[in-house]
């Protein structure tokens, strides 16, 4: 952690300290989340606003929400430690970090598994999101909140030719990130993954490094990614949702009615999340900014199927090697969720 993070979580301690010394002291509820504190930019920063406007006005002030947005207070595993220790309350955390507590978060990742965004809700509001929580609560010590949209469906860009079959992809060298799984997935479709960090993709596009990478939407236009590349293929083949997590401690001292207000605080700003990465997604920030610049082509259903074909024996092998028997109990029970959800 940088010298000026430690100086911040140090307030952070401090506070927690005097506060608790303060005759009638409010409840301060301090968030964390990756992005700017913008509701119109992103979905954290969406998720936070509606969170703590409802949160502070259904319990008259006496829990108050600070927003620390950004990273300010370091990086998601950094952050999510401070959670765990009572140091701030509350973080919203990409499931990349959110491994570095929960290894199992990676039996999400089954390739082209979802029709469509509208069925990734119905799982994760609906039983298969209790079973994840109440895992995650038994092995983190963290009350779950719910689970956000980071940005909707990973998509495929890349500079060499369009890829509208499995044999298109064949020999592309894919940026992802260090996850196994992500590198499988390439592997299995028959392109050679580069894992190369997020702050030198763009280079790594422009100088041909990788020819290609794979986000959601709103990602790649946010990164400008379409001065790099020359195709999207909109495929659909992953979806990785942002964790929300409190301290559990700080959230057993809330009364009843204030646990209420922030359950249901935390499932309106989702809502609102969710909302914004379909706007971003719909908008000249997303779809139809890229368009201009790429030739776009979108997977029809009986392809992905070839895709998921290739793909997804290789990234069950995965999820059971590094996982064991708990997360392909973990996975074996998201693909039924998704299954029940599609009917």
């Amino acid at each position: 952690m940088k010298y000026g993070k430690l100086l911040v979580a140090a307030g952070l301690i401090a506070s927690v300290g005097l506060g608790a010394t303060t005759a009638h002291a409010e409840k301060v509820l301090k968030l964390s989340h990756l992005n700017k504190n913008d509701p119109f930019d992103n979905s954290t920063g969406a998720m936070a606003t509606v969170f703590k406007s409802l949160v502070e006005s259904g319990t008259n002030g006496t829990v108050k929400v600070q927003l620390f947005p950004s990273g300010q207070l370091g990086k998601d595993a950094e952050v999510l430690q401070q959670v765990k220790a009572g140091v701030i309350q509350s973080g919203i955390h990409s499931t990349g970090g959110f491994s570095s507590v929960y290894p199992l978060i990676g039996a999400l990742d089954v390739p082209f598994a979802f029709p469509n965004i509208s069925a990734t809700y119905k799982v994760f509001d609906g039983s298969f999101g209790k079973k994840l929580s109440g895992s995650i609560e038994s092995k983190t010590g963290m009350h779950v909140l719910g689970f956000g949209d980071s940005g909707g469906f990973f998509n495929f860009t890349n500079s060499k030719r369009p890829v509208k079959t499995l044999a298109d992809f064949k020999g592309l060298k894919i940026r992802t990130m260090g996850l196994e799984t992500h590198k499988g997935l390439v592997s299995s479709l028959g392109g050679q993954p580069a894992g190369i960090a997020w702050s030198e993709v763009y280079t790594a596009l422009q100088t041909g490094v990788a020819d290609g990478q794979m986000n959601p939407v709103p990602i790649i236009a946010f990164a400008k990614f379409n001065e790099v590349q020359k195709y999207l293929t909109l495929s659909g083949h992953l979806f990785t949702p942002y964790v929300w997590v409190m301290n559990k401690g700080f959230f057993n001292g809330l009364t009843a009615s204030e646990k209420d207000v922030v359950a249901y605080a935390a499932r309106s700003a989702i809502t609102a999340g969710r909302g914004i990465s379909r706007i971003i997604e719909a908008s000249e920030r997303g779809l139809p900014a890229l368009a201009k610049d790429l030739e776009v082509y979108s997977l029809p259903a009986s392809e992905k199927a070839k895709f998921q074909a290739a793909a997804l024996p290789v990234i069950k092998g995965v999820i059971k090697t590094k996982l064991g028997a708990e997360g392909e109990d973990m996975m074996n029970a998201y693909i039924t969720a998704i299954k029940d959800a599609t009917k």
